[in-house]
């Protein structure tokens, strides 16, 4: 049965309803929506700055991606980290980004491969520092994460750049409930990440590929890793 009222609301923008989703996946990235959490709809309205009615219509398309769920008598729950979530959305992303490598090194310009590779060393070298650094972890993973979506949106295919980025939430709040953005972590991923963009640059697709999947098998180990570690 609709909520009280439901009727009698004006049909939501698309625009709101875009912006209800994108401000969501904004909460997600930085932590105040945590794995498992429970939330009401009156709290997400407050949380997003944005009507009821476009937070309802939302709700949907988070329960179709799995990354909400309605519990009976408890309201909204934001989607569950269990070792069944960490292997599916790892496996999609490997799936998707396979394509994606075999698609980018075909096409990324020599321009944008160097852009890359420079903003990668950047955040190595601040690593390798040692400094203070309180932006670090915010930086690396947006560095870490545009170079993947990018990948995935060069393909040109909006129906896997929509499944990729509804699953890279999955993988971002797991990474998020592991704790995982720490210094330590940083290094490696960017070593990884410069190897990729080294092979990205010649032009070598099958150990581009490779590189890519090797990439993404670390880093659901690590995951992994410390989750089991702070379960034991």
């Amino acid at each position: 049965m609709p909520p009280p009222g439901a009727g009698d609301e004006a049909p939501v923008p698309p625009s709101l309803r875009a912006l209800a989703y994108e401000r969501f996946r904004q909460q997600i990235l930085a932590g105040h929506l945590r794995a498992g959490q429970f939330v009401s709809q009156r709290e997400l309205v407050k949380l997003l700055a944005v009507p009821l009615g476009a937070v309802r219509e939302m709700i949907p398309r988070l329960e179709a991606a799995r990354l909400l769920v309605t519990v009976p008598k408890r309201g909204l729950q934001i989607a569950h980290i269990d070792l069944k979530l960490i292997r599916n959305a790892f496996q999609v992303r490997s799936m998707i980004e396979r394509e994606a490598v075999l698609h980018y090194v075909r096409t990324a310009s020599d321009e944008e491969l160097d852009e890359e590779e420079r903003q990668h060393r950047a955040v190595l070298e601040r690593a390798l520092s040692g400094k203070p650094d309180p932006r670090l972890d915010q930086d690396a993973l947006a560095v870490d994460w545009q170079l993947h979506d990018r990948m995935v949106d060069a393909m040109g295919n909006e129906i896997l750049s929509e499944i990729y980025r509804a699953n890279s939430l999955h993988v971002r709040m797991i990474r998020l409930d592991a704790q995982q953005v720490r210094r330590h972590r940083v290094v490696p991923a960017m070593e990884e990440h410069l190897k990729f963009i080294a092979l990205l640059k010649a032009r070598d697709q099958a150990g581009a590929v490779q590189a890519m999947q090797e990439h993404v098998e670390q880093s659901r180990q690590r995951v992994l890793h410390t989750i089991l570690r702070e379960g034991a």
